[in-house]
């Protein structure tokens, strides 16, 4: 059942109007932050949705119920593999299914636009076809598996900052051919039963409110699901006229009764009302929310070991993006020492920042990874350069709880006269209250307290991070007292999750206890957060010696046979909320790489970054793995990949620069409210080869473990329209039946060991009066083959790939250029292809 066709239709409709005016609109407006309105007389239960898309998070955000963590987006488009797209999207269901979750709230598929994009972990490409395959696949794994799929963010929601206000300002043609052309396929083929519409303007705009959400998305691609907001963008009643079916979060909201009395007085019209209802009683029909409409899918058809498959996708999506010297993969007999080396080696980021987080059970280090898998060897670490900012919280196995005497943390929720509303036991000290049974409003004074054991003895930097007025009392007395403000220019949820830290000198002593107490002044918090709130209680790294870290650090590396520098980025520069103001990796870690190779010229960098970084010091080491946010398998894939027990899979669907200047599509701060998207069409490799530079890493660019051979292409067909003019540019024809062509080409492992190889091809137009890209992507696969194997690779060139946007599809016949490699420029096969018009 898929519950659009007209006798199914018919039956929702019925149960829709059982349903009064009043209660129609409450319906369209969510119960609470996770929650829809259930309606028992109609057997309508509630509908939970849940943050997505690198795993699911649930109704609550609390350790006690793990999560598991896959790996980040721009890890699973590195695979360029449409089956794990499809896998990560299915694990991702099943996750899903077993916290009672019917809806998740991904993939997040905005474009790459800019490197200076701080969420673009979260989201795939640079590219829009490589997004929209990728997309597609992943919601066809999560559909399949019964659960509904949310592409987000539309549209054109490709910058953090000053999101809920700035307006993205685009041309119709770019539209269409990047920022919609990544959604298109995840509705038009893979059916998606939700859109998240987003918190930006388009053509100044609102995005609730445009015409977008009718044009193309249901007049032209079919779509019949709910346009669920991102959480407070829906602002008015104006928004209730347009095709925005569902406003998220609830109970309050811009619609209500003001809504009823607006469709009462004819300012909106009751059919409005009543295609977003019965839109929202076809998703509870899909998802079995719907008494009497069997779901979907009753039970997942595609189950597999989610932890397992976390350590296979961060391995297939890990790139090399550098081994001159083929010192990768290292042989593990032949290792009596090993170095490991940085602050991400023992406190990996496993994801990004935001709304997008969620809590595993467990993390894998790259450390205890790698110690793992060479238990034969000395593997040493050295912490060479902080890269911390903020509070990090306290590790579990050194606290434990006055109440239950166990690890973990005591929490308290207190009146104004002191008396206990609620309390509970925790098992972290970083928390985050966004929806759930803990009374914020109600309460004066929030208490954590635990009884930690340090294992170093020294000063640490002892607080708090959150928003509002604490206290900090060591063993009884006042350590310190301060009021955090939230950071000018931070956004609210920003502010949520990455709050700002106070904190204190304290003297402690490995071994010995300390009873530590936090009291928070909940009245301290105002404004339209005061209904969530996080903190998070620990420490602060101590950067008072660098110079000596780094010491230390090359020291560790000049006595082992390799050093591994494990470099990246921290939750304040990759993360939803704000934006990056450069590539740089933060604090010293340029230098300890410098540091580290003069020690020791056997040095390997692996890069956990969600988005690109700039690499100074990329052609003095030995190798370069690109690792992502790696999820919670991370150390053990990261072990696999150096070790060669599997191949790096991944090949870069973003360009990496090598200096900030160099990037020719860089602003992502509005002027005037404005992000002006000048560039039109040619934004990523595009931008990059109109501009005539030079990257350090190019689009579609990522090496193995064994050699490659490519030969023997062919063109087959011809791309044909049929005849006659469209009027819409010159010498354009027509399209009525699509008839494309294809290339197929011969793939040969010339190596010496199993591996994979992703095979892509671009077309490029050298003549003609229509403006366009210097290439772009129509086609890709890949290809795995043992030592001497070949294979015939074939790619479709469907007909929508010479087409350009001239107030409608058009296609401009002649001749086009093919090239076929292994990344945007390395295309050793060259061919063309006629788009010619069919008389008949």
């Amino acid at each position: 059942m898929t519950y659009d066709s007209e006798e199914e239709t018919a039956r929702l409709v019925g149960l829709r109007e059982m349903l009064t005016l009043a209660e129609k609109v409450q319906l369209l407006t969510g119960r609470d932050f996770w929650t829809t309105w259930p309606f028992e007389k109609i057997g309508l239960r509630r509908i939970l949705v849940s943050d997505g898309p690198s795993g699911v998070r649930g109704e609550v955000w609390d350790e006690r119920s793990p999560s598991l963590n896959l790996p980040s987006a721009t890890a699973l488009s590195s695979s360029w593999d449409r089956a794990i797209a499809a896998r990560y999207g299915a694990a991702s269901a099943v996750e899903a299914r077993r916290k009672g979750v019917d809806v998740v709230l991904g993939p997040t598929i905005n474009l790459h636009r800019s490197p200076l994009g701080g969420r673009h972990f979260e989201a795939f490409s640079e590219d829009p076809l490589l997004t929209a395959e990728l997309a597609a696949a992943y919601v066809d794994g999560v559909q399949e598996n019964g659960v509904g799929a949310t592409p987000k963010h539309y549209i054109a929601n490709d910058y953090e900052t000053d999101r809920f206000t700035a307006s993205t300002e685009v041309s119709e043609r770019a539209l269409r051919e990047l920022y919609l052309l990544a959604f298109e396929r995840a509705v038009t083929e893979s059916r998606a039963w939700l859109v998240m519409s987003s918190y930006n303007s388009i053509n100044g705009v609102t995005a609730t409110e445009n015409d977008l959400l009718e044009t193309p998305l249901s007049s032209e691609w079919g779509f019949d699901g709910v346009v669920v907001s991102d959480w407070t963008a829906v602002r008015s009643i104006e928004s209730a006229k347009h095709s925005q079916d569902l406003v998220m979060p609830g109970p309050a909201g811009p619609w209500g009764n003001a809504l009823v009395a607006a469709v009462e007085a004819g300012e909106v019209p009751l059919e409005a009302i009543d295609r977003k209802v019965l839109r929202i009683l076809r998703l509870a029909a899909r998802v079995g929310a719907l008494d009497g409409f069997a779901p979907v899918q009753a039970a997942p058809v595609t189950v597999e070991d989610g932890v397992a498959f976390a350590r296979e996708a961060e391995a297939v999506g890990s790139v090399l993006l550098a081994n001159p010297q083929k010192t990768l993969p290292l042989d593990p007999a032949a290792l009596s020492s090993v170095a490991v080396i940085g602050h991400n080696a023992l406190h990996a980021r496993t994801q990004g920042g935001g709304s997008a987080t969620v809590l595993p059970e467990t993390v894998v280090s790259p450390l205890e990874g790698l110690r793992e898998a060479l238990p034969g060897a000395d593997v040493t670490y050295s912490i060479g350069a902080v890269v911390q900012e903020g509070i990090a919280e306290l590790p579990l196995d050194e606290i434990v709880n006055p109440s239950t005497g166990e690890h973990g943390m005591l929490v308290r929720f207190l009146g104004a006269a002191g008396d206990e509303l609620f309390r509970e036991d925790r098992r972290a000290t970083a928390l985050v209250y966004f929806g759930g049974d803990a009374p914020l409003e109600a309460a004066a004074l929030a208490e954590l307290s635990l009884r930690w054991t340090p294992t170093v003895s020294g000063r640490v930097l002892l607080g708090f991070a959150s928003v509002g007025h604490g206290r900090v009392l060591l063993d009884g007395e006042l350590a310190h007292e301060a009021t955090s403000l939230l950071e000018e220019g931070m956004d609210l949820g920003a502010s949520l999750l990455y709050p700002p830290s106070v904190s204190a000198p304290v003297e402690v002593t490995a071994g010995t206890p300390v009873d530590v107490v936090v009291e928070f002044d909940l009245g301290s918090r105002t404004g339209p957060m005061a209904g969530v709130w996080s903190i998070t209680l620990g420490l602060e790294a101590d950067d008072s010696d660098p110079e000596g870290l780094l010491a230390e650090a090359a020291e560790a590396a000049a006595t082992a046979d390799v050093a591994v520098v494990v470099v990246g980025t921290n939750s304040r520069v990759e993360s939803e909320g704000f934006d990056r103001v450069d590539l740089d990796l933060p604090g010293r870690q340029d230098d300890l790489v410098r540091a580290v190779v003069r020690a020791n010229p056997n040095t390997i960098v692996v890069v956990n970054a969600g988005s690109p970084v700039l690499l100074p010091w990329r052609d003095d080491v030995r190798a370069v793995l690109l690792t992502y946010f790696g999820g919670q398998e991370y150390g053990n894939a990261l072990a696999d990949l150096l070790l060669g027990a599997v191949e790096p899979g991944g090949r870069l669907p973003t360009t990496w620069p090598a200096t900030l200047d160099d990037v020719p599509v860089l602003d992502v701060t509005p002027r005037d409210g404005l992000v002006r998207y000048e560039e039109g069409i040619h934004i990523g490799y595009r931008a990059w080869l109109r501009a005539g530079r030079t990257p350090a890493y190019e689009f579609g660019h990522g090496l193995g473990y064994t050699e490659w051979e490519l030969g023997d292409l062919r063109v087959d067909g011809r791309a044909v329209v049929p005849g006659g003019s469209s009027g819409s540019s010159a010498g354009a024809v027509s399209v009525a039946t699509p008839s494309g062509a294809s290339v197929a080409l011969r793939v040969t492992n010339a190596g010496s060991r199993r591996g994979k190889q992703v095979v892509q091809a671009y077309l490029s137009r050298s003549g003609g009066s229509v403006e366009r890209p210097a290439r772009w992507l129509v086609g890709f696969d890949s290809v795995e083959l043992d030592p001497g194997e070949s294979a015939t690779v074939s790619i479709a060139l469907p007909l929508r790939s010479f087409a350009h946007w001239d107030d409608g599809w058009a296609y401009e016949g002649g001749t086009f250029d093919v090239h076929v490699g292994t990344s945007v420029t390395a295309t050793p096969l060259e061919s063309t292809v006629e788009l010619v018009a069919d008389p008949s």
